[in-house]
Protein backbone atom coordinates (compact mmCIF):
# COMPACT_ATOMS: atom_id res chain seq x y z
CA UNK A 1 0.00 0.00 0.00
CA UNK A 2 1.60 3.14 -1.47
CA UNK A 3 -0.80 5.71 -0.44
CA UNK A 4 0.45 7.31 2.87
CA UNK A 5 -3.37 8.74 3.84
CA UNK A 6 -4.95 5.43 3.37
CA UNK A 7 -2.10 3.60 4.78
CA UNK A 8 -2.42 5.78 7.96
CA UNK A 9 -6.20 4.41 8.42
CA UNK A 10 -5.75 0.72 7.27
CA UNK A 11 -7.21 -1.34 10.22
CA UNK A 12 -8.39 1.63 11.68
CA UNK A 13 -11.84 2.03 13.32
CA UNK A 14 -12.32 4.71 10.29
CA UNK A 15 -15.17 7.03 10.42
CA UNK A 16 -17.31 7.70 7.13
CA UNK A 17 -15.82 11.39 6.78
CA UNK A 18 -12.49 10.35 7.40
CA UNK A 19 -12.80 7.29 4.74
CA UNK A 20 -14.52 10.08 2.31
CA UNK A 21 -11.29 12.48 2.60
CA UNK A 22 -9.28 9.60 2.14
CA UNK A 23 -10.51 8.15 -1.47
CA UNK A 24 -10.99 11.94 -2.32
CA UNK A 25 -6.68 12.51 -1.65
CA UNK A 26 -6.42 9.11 -3.49
CA UNK A 27 -8.62 10.83 -6.50
CA UNK A 28 -6.58 13.83 -6.17
CA UNK A 29 -3.01 12.17 -6.02
CA UNK A 30 -3.75 8.80 -8.27
CA UNK A 31 -6.11 9.46 -10.90
CA UNK A 32 -5.03 11.24 -14.33
CA UNK A 33 -6.08 14.78 -14.14
CA UNK A 34 -7.74 14.01 -17.85
CA UNK A 35 -9.97 11.57 -16.02
CA UNK A 36 -10.61 13.25 -13.32
CA UNK A 37 -12.12 16.24 -15.48
CA UNK A 38 -13.87 13.79 -17.80
CA UNK A 39 -15.42 12.62 -14.66
CA UNK A 40 -16.58 16.01 -13.29
CA UNK A 41 -17.49 16.94 -16.43
CA UNK A 42 -20.04 14.31 -17.12
CA UNK A 43 -19.31 10.83 -14.93
CA UNK A 44 -18.50 7.29 -16.20
CA UNK A 45 -19.89 7.96 -19.86
CA UNK A 46 -17.42 10.60 -20.07
CA UNK A 47 -14.78 9.17 -18.60
CA UNK A 48 -14.59 5.99 -21.04
CA UNK A 49 -13.94 9.02 -23.86
CA UNK A 50 -10.78 9.62 -22.73
CA UNK A 51 -9.23 6.09 -21.15
CA UNK A 52 -8.93 3.07 -23.01
CA UNK A 53 -9.64 -0.30 -21.61
CA UNK A 54 -5.34 -0.64 -21.63
CA UNK A 55 -5.38 2.52 -20.27
CA UNK A 56 -7.01 1.85 -17.08
CA UNK A 57 -5.37 -2.05 -17.14
CA UNK A 58 -2.21 -0.01 -17.17
CA UNK A 59 -3.23 2.13 -14.36
CA UNK A 60 -5.16 -0.75 -12.19
CA UNK A 61 -2.21 -1.28 -10.16
CA UNK A 62 -2.57 1.89 -8.30
CA UNK A 63 -6.03 1.16 -7.46
CA UNK A 64 -4.83 -2.66 -6.65
CA UNK A 65 -2.56 -1.93 -4.04
CA UNK A 66 -4.58 0.95 -2.35
CA UNK A 67 -7.33 -0.79 -0.51
CA UNK A 68 -9.93 0.57 -2.41
CA UNK A 69 -10.82 -2.57 -4.26
CA UNK A 70 -11.98 -4.71 -1.20
CA UNK A 71 -11.91 -2.14 1.69
CA UNK A 72 -13.98 -4.31 4.17
CA UNK A 73 -11.48 -7.12 3.57
CA UNK A 74 -8.84 -7.24 6.19
CA UNK A 75 -5.26 -5.33 5.53
CA UNK A 76 -3.52 -8.94 5.35
CA UNK A 77 -5.71 -10.22 2.71
CA UNK A 78 -5.78 -6.63 0.40
CA UNK A 79 -8.13 -4.35 1.85
CA UNK A 80 -8.59 -1.55 4.49
CA UNK A 81 -10.29 -3.36 7.15
CA UNK A 82 -12.99 -0.54 7.41
CA UNK A 83 -16.56 -1.13 8.06
CA UNK A 84 -19.30 -1.19 5.91
CA UNK A 85 -20.20 2.83 6.25
CA UNK A 86 -16.76 3.52 5.93
CA UNK A 87 -16.72 1.46 2.64
CA UNK A 88 -19.48 3.30 1.32
CA UNK A 89 -18.75 6.40 1.86
CA UNK A 90 -15.35 5.86 0.02
CA UNK A 91 -16.99 4.29 -2.98
CA UNK A 92 -19.62 6.93 -3.13
CA UNK A 93 -16.71 9.41 -3.86
CA UNK A 94 -14.79 7.05 -6.49
CA UNK A 95 -18.74 6.25 -8.21
CA UNK A 96 -17.97 9.28 -10.64
CA UNK A 97 -14.56 8.34 -12.31
CA UNK A 98 -15.66 4.85 -13.42
CA UNK A 99 -13.24 1.83 -11.47
CA UNK A 100 -14.65 -1.67 -11.99
CA UNK A 101 -12.77 -4.11 -10.49
CA UNK A 102 -10.93 -5.99 -12.59
CA UNK A 103 -10.68 -9.99 -12.07
CA UNK A 104 -14.19 -10.38 -11.45
CA UNK A 105 -13.44 -14.10 -11.17
CA UNK A 106 -11.44 -14.03 -8.52
CA UNK A 107 -13.28 -11.93 -6.86
CA UNK A 108 -16.59 -13.11 -7.24
CA UNK A 109 -15.74 -16.71 -7.58
CA UNK A 110 -12.37 -17.52 -5.52
CA UNK A 111 -12.50 -15.10 -3.12
CA UNK A 112 -15.73 -16.13 -1.55
CA UNK A 113 -15.02 -20.01 -1.54
CA UNK A 114 -11.22 -18.57 0.37
CA UNK A 115 -13.71 -16.67 3.09
CA UNK A 116 -15.96 -19.34 3.55
CA UNK A 117 -13.61 -22.71 3.43
CA UNK A 118 -9.97 -21.69 2.83
CA UNK A 119 -7.76 -21.84 5.49
CA UNK A 120 -6.23 -18.57 6.96
CA UNK A 121 -2.50 -19.09 4.93
CA UNK A 122 -4.36 -19.72 2.05
CA UNK A 123 -6.10 -16.36 1.85
CA UNK A 124 -2.91 -14.48 2.61
CA UNK A 125 -1.24 -16.32 -0.09
CA UNK A 126 -4.18 -15.80 -2.59
CA UNK A 127 -6.23 -13.21 -2.08
CA UNK A 128 -4.01 -9.85 -2.04
CA UNK A 129 -2.86 -10.76 -5.69
CA UNK A 130 -6.73 -11.12 -6.59
CA UNK A 131 -7.28 -7.96 -5.31
CA UNK A 132 -4.47 -6.45 -7.41
CA UNK A 133 -5.43 -7.92 -10.32
CA UNK A 134 -1.68 -9.46 -10.71
CA UNK A 135 -3.64 -13.37 -10.82
CA UNK A 136 -6.36 -13.35 -12.79
CA UNK A 137 -8.85 -16.18 -12.69
CA UNK A 138 -11.29 -18.60 -14.07
CA UNK A 139 -13.33 -21.67 -13.22
CA UNK A 140 -13.05 -25.18 -14.22
CA UNK A 141 -16.97 -26.30 -13.82
CA UNK A 142 -19.13 -27.60 -17.00
CA UNK A 143 -17.71 -30.79 -18.85
CA UNK A 144 -18.93 -31.92 -22.46
CA UNK A 145 -21.23 -34.48 -20.57
CA UNK A 146 -21.92 -32.75 -17.08
CA UNK A 147 -23.50 -29.41 -17.58
CA UNK A 148 -26.71 -29.25 -15.44
CA UNK A 149 -26.26 -32.11 -13.97
CA UNK A 150 -22.78 -31.07 -12.41
CA UNK A 151 -22.61 -33.50 -9.86
CA UNK A 152 -21.72 -36.45 -12.67
CA UNK A 153 -18.50 -34.69 -14.49
CA UNK A 154 -15.80 -37.05 -15.11
CA UNK A 155 -12.92 -35.19 -14.35
CA UNK A 156 -9.91 -37.03 -12.09
CA UNK A 157 -7.54 -35.94 -9.91
CA UNK A 158 -5.16 -38.18 -8.16
CA UNK A 159 -2.94 -38.11 -5.45
CA UNK A 160 0.83 -37.72 -6.17
CA UNK A 161 2.59 -37.87 -2.85
CA UNK A 162 1.60 -34.45 -1.06
CA UNK A 163 0.53 -33.60 -4.50
CA UNK A 164 -2.68 -33.99 -7.15
CA UNK A 165 -2.58 -34.77 -10.77
CA UNK A 166 -5.77 -33.86 -12.79
CA UNK A 167 -6.84 -35.53 -15.98
CA UNK A 168 -9.91 -34.74 -17.76
CA UNK A 169 -11.94 -31.94 -19.56
CA UNK A 170 -13.81 -28.83 -18.99
CA UNK A 171 -15.67 -27.07 -21.39
CA UNK A 172 -17.23 -22.79 -21.60
CA UNK A 173 -14.42 -21.21 -19.54
CA UNK A 174 -14.43 -17.75 -19.53
CA UNK A 175 -11.52 -15.92 -19.51
CA UNK A 176 -9.04 -19.12 -19.51
CA UNK A 177 -6.71 -17.81 -22.11
CA UNK A 178 -5.75 -15.16 -19.30
CA UNK A 179 -6.16 -16.89 -16.53
CA UNK A 180 -3.25 -17.76 -13.47
CA UNK A 181 -5.57 -19.90 -11.81
CA UNK A 182 -8.30 -21.65 -12.24
CA UNK A 183 -10.92 -22.87 -9.67
CA UNK A 184 -11.39 -27.11 -9.65
CA UNK A 185 -14.33 -29.41 -9.21
CA UNK A 186 -12.94 -32.69 -9.72
CA UNK A 187 -13.91 -36.38 -8.66
CA UNK A 188 -11.45 -38.19 -6.12
CA UNK A 189 -13.13 -40.68 -5.26
CA UNK A 190 -15.35 -42.59 -8.09
CA UNK A 191 -16.24 -45.43 -5.76
CA UNK A 192 -18.92 -43.60 -3.52
CA UNK A 193 -22.67 -41.38 -4.64
CA UNK A 194 -21.40 -38.84 -7.41
CA UNK A 195 -22.26 -35.98 -5.09
CA UNK A 196 -19.83 -37.07 -2.15
CA UNK A 197 -16.80 -37.92 -4.14
CA UNK A 198 -15.76 -34.44 -5.30
CA UNK A 199 -12.99 -32.24 -4.05
CA UNK A 200 -12.27 -28.51 -4.45
CA UNK A 201 -8.97 -27.45 -5.84
CA UNK A 202 -7.18 -24.42 -7.51
CA UNK A 203 -5.12 -25.19 -9.94
CA UNK A 204 -2.32 -23.16 -11.55
CA UNK A 205 -3.15 -22.64 -15.40
CA UNK A 206 0.20 -22.10 -16.74
CA UNK A 207 1.32 -25.82 -16.92
CA UNK A 208 2.19 -28.22 -19.74
CA UNK A 209 -0.06 -30.24 -18.65
CA UNK A 210 -3.07 -27.34 -19.73
CA UNK A 211 -4.38 -26.41 -22.93
CA UNK A 212 -6.96 -24.21 -23.47
CA UNK A 213 -8.92 -23.37 -27.07
CA UNK A 214 -11.10 -21.05 -28.03
CA UNK A 215 -15.12 -21.10 -28.23
CA UNK A 216 -16.39 -18.29 -30.34
CA UNK A 217 -19.50 -17.13 -29.40
CA UNK A 218 -22.86 -15.95 -31.08
CA UNK A 219 -21.95 -12.20 -30.92
CA UNK A 220 -18.75 -12.97 -32.92
CA UNK A 221 -16.41 -12.49 -29.62
CA UNK A 222 -14.30 -15.27 -27.81
CA UNK A 223 -14.67 -14.61 -24.04
CA UNK A 224 -15.16 -18.83 -23.63
CA UNK A 225 -12.65 -21.95 -23.96
CA UNK A 226 -12.41 -25.13 -23.63
CA UNK A 227 -9.66 -26.47 -21.19
CA UNK A 228 -7.82 -30.04 -21.19
CA UNK A 229 -5.89 -31.47 -18.31
CA UNK A 230 -3.32 -34.09 -18.69
CA UNK A 231 -1.94 -34.71 -15.87
CA UNK A 232 -1.73 -31.48 -14.91
CA UNK A 233 -0.06 -31.13 -11.35
CA UNK A 234 -1.58 -29.10 -8.15
CA UNK A 235 0.56 -28.67 -5.20
CA UNK A 236 -1.13 -30.21 -2.16
CA UNK A 237 -1.61 -27.17 -0.20
CA UNK A 238 -3.98 -25.97 -3.28
CA UNK A 239 -6.54 -28.42 -2.18
CA UNK A 240 -9.77 -26.27 -0.38
CA UNK A 241 -11.15 -27.69 2.39
CA UNK A 242 -11.28 -32.08 2.83
CA UNK A 243 -11.02 -34.37 0.55
CA UNK A 244 -14.75 -35.71 -0.42
CA UNK A 245 -16.10 -31.90 0.53
CA UNK A 246 -16.24 -30.49 -3.40
CA UNK A 247 -20.02 -30.34 -3.35
CA UNK A 248 -20.83 -28.16 -0.35
CA UNK A 249 -17.71 -25.95 -1.61
CA UNK A 250 -18.91 -25.18 -4.86
CA UNK A 251 -22.37 -24.45 -3.68
CA UNK A 252 -20.75 -21.48 -2.03
CA UNK A 253 -19.05 -20.22 -4.88
CA UNK A 254 -22.08 -20.72 -7.35
CA UNK A 255 -24.69 -18.84 -5.25
CA UNK A 256 -21.65 -16.00 -5.65
CA UNK A 257 -21.55 -16.44 -9.62
CA UNK A 258 -25.27 -16.22 -9.59
CA UNK A 259 -25.30 -13.21 -7.75
CA UNK A 260 -22.55 -12.01 -10.13
CA UNK A 261 -24.31 -12.70 -13.34
CA UNK A 262 -27.30 -10.88 -12.29
CA UNK A 263 -25.27 -7.91 -10.88
CA UNK A 264 -24.26 -8.01 -6.80
CA UNK A 265 -20.69 -9.33 -7.36
CA UNK A 266 -17.99 -7.17 -5.82
CA UNK A 267 -15.65 -7.33 -8.95
CA UNK A 268 -17.64 -4.35 -10.61
CA UNK A 269 -20.13 -6.54 -13.23
CA UNK A 270 -23.07 -4.49 -13.27
CA UNK A 271 -24.86 -7.21 -15.90
CA UNK A 272 -23.47 -9.45 -18.73
CA UNK A 273 -24.40 -8.22 -22.13
CA UNK A 274 -25.99 -4.86 -22.84
CA UNK A 275 -26.08 -1.51 -21.32
CA UNK A 276 -29.09 0.17 -18.59
CA UNK A 277 -32.49 1.25 -18.94
CA UNK A 278 -31.19 4.44 -19.35
CA UNK A 279 -29.84 3.88 -22.97
CA UNK A 280 -33.54 3.06 -23.75
CA UNK A 281 -34.54 6.72 -22.70
CA UNK A 282 -31.87 8.11 -25.55
CA UNK A 283 -32.75 5.38 -28.21
CA UNK A 284 -36.36 6.16 -27.79
CA UNK A 285 -35.46 10.11 -27.68
CA UNK A 286 -33.83 9.49 -31.11
CA UNK A 287 -36.07 7.95 -33.05
CA UNK A 288 -38.61 10.52 -31.96
CA UNK A 289 -36.06 13.41 -33.05
CA UNK A 290 -35.20 11.53 -36.57
CA UNK A 291 -39.49 11.48 -36.81
CA UNK A 292 -39.64 7.97 -36.74
CA UNK A 293 -42.74 6.34 -34.82
CA UNK A 294 -42.30 4.37 -31.41
CA UNK A 295 -40.08 6.71 -29.88
CA UNK A 296 -39.77 8.19 -26.68
CA UNK A 297 -43.34 10.35 -27.66
CA UNK A 298 -45.02 7.04 -28.24
CA UNK A 299 -46.80 6.52 -25.05
CA UNK A 300 -46.55 2.58 -25.24
CA UNK A 301 -42.86 2.97 -25.94
CA UNK A 302 -42.60 5.12 -23.09
CA UNK A 303 -44.41 2.73 -20.55
CA UNK A 304 -42.41 -0.49 -21.44
CA UNK A 305 -38.96 1.53 -21.03
CA UNK A 306 -40.35 3.01 -17.42
CA UNK A 307 -41.64 -0.51 -16.48
CA UNK A 308 -37.87 -1.58 -17.08
CA UNK A 309 -36.05 1.07 -15.40
CA UNK A 310 -38.56 0.30 -12.47
CA UNK A 311 -37.55 -3.60 -12.38
CA UNK A 312 -33.94 -2.92 -12.69
CA UNK A 313 -33.99 -0.53 -9.74
CA UNK A 314 -35.53 -2.45 -7.55
CA UNK A 315 -33.07 -4.86 -8.31
CA UNK A 316 -30.09 -2.05 -7.87
CA UNK A 317 -31.45 -2.24 -4.22
CA UNK A 318 -31.95 -5.88 -3.38
CA UNK A 319 -28.39 -5.77 -4.59
CA UNK A 320 -26.95 -3.38 -2.62
CA UNK A 321 -28.54 -5.69 -0.08
CA UNK A 322 -26.42 -8.69 -1.23
CA UNK A 323 -23.44 -6.48 -1.42
CA UNK A 324 -23.63 -5.57 2.01
CA UNK A 325 -23.69 -9.52 2.93
CA UNK A 326 -20.88 -10.20 1.28
CA UNK A 327 -18.76 -7.53 2.57
CA UNK A 328 -19.40 -8.49 5.68
CA UNK A 329 -17.74 -12.08 4.93
CA UNK A 330 -21.49 -13.80 4.93
CA UNK A 331 -22.12 -16.29 2.17
CA UNK A 332 -25.08 -16.39 0.16
CA UNK A 333 -27.64 -19.18 0.66
CA UNK A 334 -30.52 -20.69 -2.36
CA UNK A 335 -32.09 -17.12 -2.40
CA UNK A 336 -29.04 -16.50 -4.66
CA UNK A 337 -31.00 -18.10 -7.28
CA UNK A 338 -34.13 -15.92 -6.83
CA UNK A 339 -31.50 -12.67 -8.06
CA UNK A 340 -30.18 -15.26 -11.35
CA UNK A 341 -33.77 -16.26 -11.96
CA UNK A 342 -35.07 -12.41 -12.04
CA UNK A 343 -32.20 -10.56 -13.29
CA UNK A 344 -30.81 -12.44 -15.89
CA UNK A 345 -34.60 -12.49 -17.74
CA UNK A 346 -34.78 -9.06 -16.68
CA UNK A 347 -31.29 -7.94 -18.78
CA UNK A 348 -32.91 -10.31 -21.66
CA UNK A 349 -35.66 -8.12 -21.49
CA UNK A 350 -33.69 -4.99 -21.62
CA UNK A 351 -31.86 -5.61 -24.58
CA UNK A 352 -33.98 -7.21 -26.66
CA UNK A 353 -35.97 -3.64 -26.20
CA UNK A 354 -32.59 -1.62 -27.12
CA UNK A 355 -32.16 -3.56 -30.16
CA UNK A 356 -35.80 -3.61 -31.50
CA UNK A 357 -35.70 0.72 -31.19
CA UNK A 358 -33.00 0.74 -33.23
CA UNK A 359 -35.58 -0.50 -36.32
CA UNK A 360 -34.32 -1.74 -39.32
CA UNK A 361 -30.91 -0.98 -38.55
CA UNK A 362 -30.68 -4.00 -35.78
CA UNK A 363 -31.39 -6.08 -38.87
CA UNK A 364 -28.67 -4.70 -41.34
CA UNK A 365 -26.16 -2.60 -41.24
CA UNK A 366 -23.14 -1.08 -42.90
CA UNK A 367 -20.23 -3.40 -43.31
CA UNK A 368 -22.44 -6.45 -42.67
CA UNK A 369 -20.74 -8.11 -45.88
CA UNK A 370 -17.70 -9.53 -45.41
CA UNK A 371 -15.83 -12.19 -43.23
CA UNK A 372 -18.01 -13.39 -39.93
CA UNK A 373 -15.67 -11.25 -37.95
CA UNK A 374 -16.10 -8.10 -39.87
CA UNK A 375 -19.89 -8.62 -40.09
CA UNK A 376 -19.94 -8.89 -36.05
CA UNK A 377 -17.36 -5.69 -35.62
CA UNK A 378 -19.66 -3.57 -37.75
CA UNK A 379 -22.55 -4.60 -35.79
CA UNK A 380 -24.45 -2.20 -33.84
CA UNK A 381 -23.47 -2.77 -30.23
CA UNK A 382 -27.08 -3.07 -29.35
CA UNK A 383 -27.17 -6.18 -31.25
CA UNK A 384 -24.25 -7.86 -29.90
CA UNK A 385 -25.57 -6.99 -26.19
CA UNK A 386 -28.53 -8.64 -27.10
CA UNK A 387 -27.38 -11.60 -28.46
CA UNK A 388 -24.60 -11.84 -25.29
CA UNK A 389 -27.26 -11.25 -22.99
CA UNK A 390 -29.11 -14.73 -24.57
CA UNK A 391 -26.51 -16.72 -22.52
CA UNK A 392 -27.45 -15.07 -19.26
CA UNK A 393 -30.13 -17.96 -18.82
CA UNK A 394 -27.35 -20.30 -18.88
CA UNK A 395 -24.54 -19.10 -17.52
CA UNK A 396 -24.26 -19.32 -14.08
CA UNK A 397 -26.62 -22.26 -13.65
CA UNK A 398 -29.26 -22.58 -16.16
CA UNK A 399 -33.12 -20.66 -14.93
CA UNK A 400 -34.06 -24.58 -15.00
CA UNK A 401 -32.02 -25.59 -12.25
CA UNK A 402 -32.06 -22.39 -10.40
CA UNK A 403 -35.81 -22.83 -10.19
CA UNK A 404 -35.47 -26.03 -8.92
CA UNK A 405 -33.14 -24.85 -6.30
CA UNK A 406 -35.88 -22.09 -5.24
CA UNK A 407 -38.48 -24.82 -5.25
CA UNK A 408 -36.70 -27.31 -3.00
CA UNK A 409 -34.35 -25.25 -0.71
CA UNK A 410 -36.70 -22.22 -0.47
CA UNK A 411 -40.06 -23.12 -0.91
CA UNK A 412 -39.74 -26.66 0.76
CA UNK A 413 -41.18 -28.57 -2.12
CA UNK A 414 -39.88 -32.10 -2.98
CA UNK A 415 -37.19 -33.29 -4.76
CA UNK A 416 -37.55 -34.81 -8.04
CA UNK A 417 -36.82 -38.62 -7.77
CA UNK A 418 -33.85 -39.90 -8.63
CA UNK A 419 -33.30 -43.39 -9.65
CA UNK A 420 -29.87 -43.46 -9.18
CA UNK A 421 -29.56 -41.60 -5.78
CA UNK A 422 -27.14 -42.90 -3.82
CA UNK A 423 -25.18 -45.54 -6.26
CA UNK A 424 -21.53 -45.32 -6.60
CA UNK A 425 -20.39 -43.44 -9.64
CA UNK A 426 -18.49 -45.59 -11.24
CA UNK A 427 -22.05 -47.42 -11.79
CA UNK A 428 -23.88 -44.47 -13.26
CA UNK A 429 -25.06 -44.33 -16.94
CA UNK A 430 -23.14 -41.64 -18.53
CA UNK A 431 -23.28 -40.69 -22.22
Amino acid sequence: MTDPTLAALAGRDTTPEAAADAARRFVADAIPAAWREAAERGGPRAVRTVRTPEDYRDWYPAFGHSGLVAPTWAVEHGGLGWSRSAAAAAEAVLRPYHLPRLNPLGLNLAAPVLFAHGTEAQRRRFLPPIVAAEELWCQLLSEPGAGSDLASLATRAERDGDDWVVTGQKVWTTWADQASFAVLLARTDPDVAKHAGLSFFFLPMHQPGVTVRPLPHIGGETDFFETFMDRAHIPGDHLIGEVGEGWAITQTMLNAERQMVTGAGVGGVERIGGTGPTHLVRLARKRTAEGRSGGWDDPSTRDRIVRLWAEDQARRWTNQRIRSTIAEGRTLGPEASIGKVHGTDLNQRIQSLAAELLGPEGIAWDGAVGSPQEFWDSAPAEVRGMLRSRANTIEGGTTEVNKNVIAEKVLGLPREPDPHKGRPWRELPRS
